[in-house]
């Protein structure tokens, strides 16, 4: 069931990510947006994307990337909630659920070098989880909440069908991020309020809103970004 669509800022879009034609399949990704109360505000985890990228180069993002093979047969100490997969499932099979909440979490610790998981013992493991083992972790997928959905629209140099997970800094092995990959060359807890003052994508100044009713009202209907015969639509999915 779906209520009426919420405004988008489609020029704001458009400026993001300008149209090079070619037409692309969405690839299925994840993004974790972690939060935390800080003497008494509450504050999200971003990063600012390097200069040079193709996709959303100096823009501030959450943390995130696409699924990748290992994620489907991953290792974790908790599972998704019953109520995270049962909204996933809807779209997709229960395998393919985990694996994206793994995703969230892989390619958080990766871009920041934050834990979201429990601790383990040191494993041995060959190709994109090897580090996150190496660690003495096994994620925590428990902790996360499924909050937004969002395709990336038609002609971009990327396209992602990205599934947005956010969880309490509580949840985390250790409150502070390091320098991580890379890929972010800056990474910093905002202020909400602050956070929408960076120079931001369109559908992350979106997902930012989306957050800050969620902490007031967790168990709000579930917004999808897409585009539908050239217009921005937000539906809300119970």
């Amino acid at each position: 069931m779906s209520s009426p669509p919420d405004p988008f800022d489609a020029r704001q879009d458009l400026a993001d990510a300008p149209r090079v034609g070619g037409r692309q399949t969405p690839k299925d990704a994840a993004t974790l947006i972690l939060t935390r109360r800080l003497r008494g505000r509450d504050q999200v985890l971003m990063g600012r994307r390097a200069p040079g990228h193709v996709f959303m180069a100096s823009k501030w993002v959450f943390p995130g990337g696409r699924i990748e093979r290992a994620d489907f047969s991953a290792a974790f100490a908790t599972a998704p909630s019953s109520d995270v997969l049962g909204r996933l499932s809807r779209e997709m099979p229960a395998r393919r659920a985990r694996a994206l909440a793994l995703t969230a979490v892989r390619e958080t610790f990766e871009e920041t070098g934050l834990l979201l998981a429990a601790s383990a013992p040191v494993a041995s493991v060959a190709g994109p989880w090897r580090e996150f083992r190496a660690e003495g972790a096994l994620p925590d997928l428990a902790a996360l909440a499924y909050v937004a959905r969002a395709v990336t629209p038609p002609g971009r140099t990327r396209r992602f069908d990205a599934r947005f997970f956010m969880a309490p800094a509580e949840a985390l092995l250790h409150p502070e991020p390091t320098a991580g990959s890379g890929e972010l060359d800056e990474i910093a807890w905002l202020d909400l309020d602050d956070a929408r003052d960076q120079d931001l994508p369109a559908i992350t100044r979106f997902v930012l809103g989306e957050v800050h009713e969620r902490l007031a009202t967790p168990d709000r209907p579930l917004p999808f970004v897409r585009m539908v015969r050239g217009r921005h639509v937000v539906d809300r999915l119970d």
